[in-house]
């Protein structure tokens, strides 16, 4: 990190902005992933899976909060969302042709990917509420419908999509649900529109609406059978919300030296704001918060390595409200010490909040954990 990434950020932004295509990915990427995969240091994700670098989830925990210090960082060591979450169901659900063909590239870094649940014209933080349509037809499946927040659709390296739809509207409510293997060059996929976040369009990377057209896709494409979905997608979010909860952890770090660096050398009222009392309390507060959060977050990787994440859903719920609004609170202590310049591209705090602020709906919003949490304990007790 030290040696190539956080010195290559401003490289990437010079790159990128020189670059006639925004969504294409500055050339100091593919570098340094050569680099980093030279190192050994790639896919340091996948528990008990031969295929990634032999780590547990505890063990992941501290290189993924570092990673998530900068923006760049994931992609470089091929640990970076949604493509994490789309091998992981790959690893655990993908039939060998489908391992072959889509997990190989992936693990090799050579294509990125996109995961297709949300939808605009529902609430989708009640995933039985999707109305995507995928209907059989002979050898083959047609998909329609309208996705959006499709993270990484943008990107000319996204080749395949996993996409959640209804295949049978008449099956009890979590049996109606599966997923299913888009790959993005099928005619009738067309990404209409990048979506900002706060007016940052996340280029090259981004965020997309896209919609499906009677899409027709290999009835071998489907994963591991109709009516899977709701089980797919809890054995995906779990590792996927940790790994968002631990780079928030990072984010809050780097926001915090910000912070701290900041008072050392800023002067107001005639003494470095380092010495200002109600400065100090909003940086022993945020310390305090960090720690908190974080030995939350591994208490909750050693309960998915002891016990499974199915077991451990109480404490990764917990995690997935605490950790981005412990990341929200300090990057914007930080952003206030900075003053004007917290909030304008002299910094990373703006990107930061804003890329903060989603994770409190992405992966589920805050109120479908606290509800988790609730029924959980109210069972304990019951």
């Amino acid at each position: 990190m030290d040696r190539h990434i956080y010195p290559n950020e401003a490289v990437w932004h010079e790159q990128h902005a020189a670059q006639a295509d925004r969504w294409q990915a500055p050339p100091i990427v593919e570098e340094l992933k050569a680099k980093a995969r030279e190192e050994g240091l790639w896919n340091l994700f996948l528990p008990a899976s031969e295929l990634g670098a032999g780590l547990s989830n505890s063990d992941y925990a501290p290189l993924c909060e570092i990673m998530g210090r900068s923006f760049m960082a994931p992609e470089i060591f091929n640990c970076s969302a949604p493509d994490t979450g789309n091998m992981e169901v790959l690893v655990r659900y993908g039939t060998p042709e489908q391992k072959e063909r889509w997990l190989k590239p992936l693990l090799a870094g050579e294509i990125r990917s996109c995961f297709a649940m949300t939808e605009p014209d529902v609430a989708s933080s009640d995933a039985t509420n999707i109305e995507c349509r995928i209907e059989r037809d002979g050898d083959h499946y047609v998909v329609n419908g309208r996705k959006w927040w499709s993270s990484g659709a943008n990107d000319p390296r996204c080749r395949i999509a996993i996409l959640m739809g209804k295949t049978d509207p008449s099956a009890p409510k979590h049996r109606q649900q599966s997923m299913i293997l888009v790959p993005f060059d099928t005619p009738g996929v067309e990404v209409v529109r990048p979506l900002t976040v706060f007016g940052y369009d996340d280029a090259p990377h981004g965020h997309a609406e896209v919609t499906y057209t009677d899409v027709r896709v290999p009835a071998s494409n489907i994963l591991l059978g109709e009516g899977r979905g709701f089980e797919i997608a809890q054995g995906r979010l779990g590792p996927g919300r940790i790994h968002h909860c631990m780079r928030l952890i990072g984010q809050a770090e780097r926001a915090l030296e910000a912070m701290c660096a900041r008072a050392h050398a800023r002067v107001a009222f005639g003494k470095p704001l380092a010495h200002q009392g109600a400065l100090r309390h909003e940086i022993a507060r945020s310390r305090i918060e960090i720690e908190q959060a974080r030995l939350l977050v591994m208490e909750a990787a050693r309960r998915m390595d002891a016990v499974g994440n199915k077991e451990a859903r109480g404490l990764i719920a917990m995690i997935k409200v605490v950790a981005p609004n412990v990341a929200l609170a300090v990057i914007d202590r930080a952003i206030q010490v900075h003053g004007g310049a917290g909030v304008c591209q002299d910094h990373h705090l703006a990107y930061a909040w804003a890329s903060a602020r989603t994770l409190r709906l992405a992966d589920g919003p805050d109120e479908v954990h606290l509800e988790s949490v609730a029924r959980l304990e109210l069972a304990r007790h019951g």
